[in-house]
Order: structure tokens, then C-alpha cells, then sequence
């Protein structure tokens, strides 16, 4: 395999009120656990027009170890490989939750249940097809 390098820019951060990993959940869509998505503001203007529900949030879990390939699934103890879980834990420690969109603001989007830590890295964000509100 050629090594390819690849640069992502982040678009923002997560606010969440989890501070440390035993605080997270173990999953997202926890429902009443508000969490901000604040978005730097030079990527602001990529809020207009949204007007999504729901929302596919991509985020890098910069605080999770690169190097493990298999671990424990935490509902049901079985011992895997990383790809078969949504363990934070893996080469490339990409996220991705889908959330019910709760209110857009200018810089921000307030949102339900995301699994991260407070002040994780935005990637990205895109509206759920189907998942529009009515005009």
C-alpha cells in the first residue's frame, strides 16, 4: 500500500459535558444530553441554508489511542477487531453519530447526543437526507 497523506483542516469543536472518558457513553444518541457544535468562524457561513432534523457529524477522537486493533465491545464483552465496533480506539480515529438537530445559530448547531469528549475536533458535518424541517 502507498503511503498517501492526507489533510483534513478542523472546522470546529464539540462541547459536550463529558470531561473524561468515564463520563462518556458508551455509544451516541443519548437522548437530553445536549452538546454545542461550535464551528470556527471562518466555517460559519457553511450553516446557511441548513435546515436538516438530523445531522451526520464527522469528528476526530484526538485524545484516543492509534495503535489498538482489537478490544473488548462493551455491551457484550466479546473480544474483536476495532472495525467490527465503534470503538474510538483505531488507526484512524474518525467518528461519526448521527443527532437531532435542536436549534441552528450563527456559529453553532445545538444538538442531542453525541458520545464525545468536551472540545473534540469537528471534521464535518452533512444533513441528512429526507431529514429536512417543513417550510
Amino acid at each position: 500500500m502507498t503511503d498517501t497523506q492526507m489533510i483534513l483542516t478542523p472546522i470546529g469543536r464539540i462541547r459536550t459535558p463529558y470531561k473524561t472518558l468515564e463520563d462518556c457513553p458508551k455509544g451516541p444518541g443519548r437522548a437530553g444530553q445536549e452538546a454545542r457544535i461550535e464551528l470556527d468562524p471562518a466555517f460559519a457561513p457553511g450553516l446557511k441554508g441548513l435546515t436538516a432534523t438530523e445531522v451526520d457529524v464527522l469528528y476526530w477522537f484526538d485524545r484516543a489511542p492509534r495503535d489498538v486493533l482489537q478490544s473488548v465491545r462493551p455491551h457484550d464483552g466479546v473480544h474483536c477487531g476495532v472495525f467490527a465496533m465503534r470503538s474510538p480506539h483505531r488507526p484512524n480515529p474518525i467518528a461519526l453519530s448521527r443527532v437531532r438537530v435542536r436549534a441552528v445559530e450563527e456559529t453553532a448547531l445545538v444538538v442531542d447526543g453525541l458520545d464525545c469528549l468536551d472540545g473534540t475536533i469537528l471534521v464535518d458535518l452533512k444533513p441528512v437526507p429526507g431529514a429536512m424541517l417543513q417550510k
